[in-house]
C-alpha cells in the first residue's frame, strides 16, 4: 500500500500546486476587478494593490507549474506579512481574527517551496530538456517527478 501511495505523490502534489495557486489566483481576481464577491482595490496602491497583483501573479505561476519555488516563497511571504500586518493585531489566533485565509495560504506555499511543482508542472517540461546529455548518470532517486 505504501509503495501505490509513494507512486501517487507526485500526482497528489501536482493536484495540491493547481488548487493553492488556483484559488489564490482568484483571491487576488476578485481584489482587482471587483468579481467573485469581491471590492476592487487600486492596483498600485499599498498592500492591497500591490498584494492583489502578486496574488494574481504569483497564483498563476504555481497553478501552470513556471518557476514554482519562487513564486511560492513570494506567495508564503506575501500571505506572512497579511497576516502579521493585518489580521494578528486584531488577536492572537487565526479563528478570533479572521486570518485563516492567510495562515493556510502561508504554509501551504511553504510546503510547495521545499517539495517543488510535482507533476502536472511546465518546470518538469522545461527541465527535461536542459539535462537530456547527462540522464545516464541519472540515478533512479533522480528521476522521480518530484
Amino acid at each position: 500500500m505504501n509503495d501505490r501511495l509513494d507512486r501517487a505523490q507526485p500526482y497528489a502534489l501536482g493536484l495540491f500546486r493547481i488548487v493553492i495557486g488556483l484559488l489564490y489566483t482568484c483571491h487576488g481576481v476578485s481584489k482587482l476587478f471587483g468579481v467573485l464577491g469581491g471590492q476592487t482595490t487600486d492596483p498600485v496602491s499599498w498592500p492591497g494593490g500591490i498584494s492583489a497583483l502578486i496574488e494574481v501573479v504569483c497564483g498563476t505561476l504555481v497553478m501552470i507549474g513556471l518557476g514554482t519555488r519562487a513564486a511560492a516563497f513570494l506567495a508564503s511571504g506575501a500571505m506572512a506579512y497579511a497576516y502579521f500586518t493585518v489580521h494578528q493585531p486584531m488577536g492572537l489566533w487565526p479563528l478570533e481574527n479572521t486570518g485563516e485565509s492567510a495562515a493556510l495560504f502561508c504554509w501551504a506555499f511553504l510546503l510547495i517551496v521545499f517539495t517543488g511543482s510535482g507533476a502536472f508542472g511546465l518546470d518538469r517540461l522545461i527541465g527535461r530538456g536542459a539535462g537530456a546529455a547527462d540522464k545516464s548518470a541519472r540515478t533512479e532517486a533522480d528521476l522521480t517527478p518530484v
